[in-house]
């Protein structure tokens, strides 16, 4: 597989010697217009922390100005972290709650783009660093899980993920180097993750890079899948195993 090799957002910014306004606007923004600071700055000190019926309310009127799309009906829950909101697409219906952050950063990728009626837990994690997350009508993120993505992560419609599973598409390091410091090697991706649709993700499933997981399966709690799966399987472990097709039982039923 052709491994491609990227920086980090960090190395970036201790490298370049910017002002301290230039790095958060870098890193928040992803624009160096003052206009769109201010309106930032406004919006988010002012209503994101709001709680109640009066929080919704005013962040409902007052977000859709800082993303690139927002669908009807959507709604917005107190402290959401936003970076580079400008690439963040959020569908008909979506519902993000407390604590969750988006971060779109990269200058070359899709951002975030979330389908319609799709959930986002509290304290959940949606995360670029160059890479794009693509979210599917209806699906469901629980609560503390975190999508990391240098390259692509992918979830067709109907996707569920259980608390705190946590999806990371590369971040791999190179450490050849004993000289260099691990985190300022190059980092390199096996393709990002394909998860079709219709999957559920047990509570603390953790898919690596380069993974794709088939249609209709079913991972078990606490597994790591680090091999990509076919439609309909059933799998459990560390690493994840396939032990059933779904569909055996249906085959047998028919005969």
């Amino acid at each position: 597989m052709n491994n491609k090799f990227r920086g980090s957002t960090q190395k970036e910014l201790i490298e370049r010697k910017q002002s301290l306004f230039s790095k958060y606007s870098r890193l928040f923004l992803g624009s160096k217009s003052f206009a769109a600071f201010l309106k930032f700055e406004l919006i988010t000190v002012f209503f994101s922390w709001v709680p109640g019926a009066t929080g919704l309310f005013f962040r409902k009127l007052f977000y859709p100005f800082l993303f690139e799309k927002v669908g009807k009906g959507v709604v917005f829950g107190r402290n959401i972290t936003l970076r580079h909101p400008h690439k963040v697409c959020l569908g008909d219906y979506s519902f993000i709650d407390d604590n969750v952050v988006l971060d779109a950063k990269g200058e070359e990728n899709e951002g975030i783009r979330v389908g319609e009626n799709v959930f986002i837990g509290c304290n959940s994690i949606l995360s670029c660093k160059g890479g794009s997350i693509f979210l599917g009508d209806y699906c469901n993120i629980s609560a503390n899980c975190s999508l990391l993505s240098e390259t692509e992560i992918s979830l067709g419609k109907y996707c569920f993920l259980a608390g705190q599973c946590y999806l990371v598409a590369g971040g791999n390091h190179s450490f050849d180097d004993i000289s260099v410091p691990i985190m300022f090697q190059p980092s390199y991706t096996k393709g990002g993750i394909k998860i079709d649709q219709d999957v559920w993700l047990g509570a603390g499933v953790i898919v690596l890079d380069g993974i794709s997981i088939g249609k209709g399966s079913v991972i078990g709690a606490g597994s790591v899948v680090k091999e990509s799966l076919p439609e309909y399987s059933v799998a459990v472990g560390v690493p994840a195993q396939k032990i059933k097709d779904r569909r055996e039982k249906e085959e047998k039923g028919k005969e």
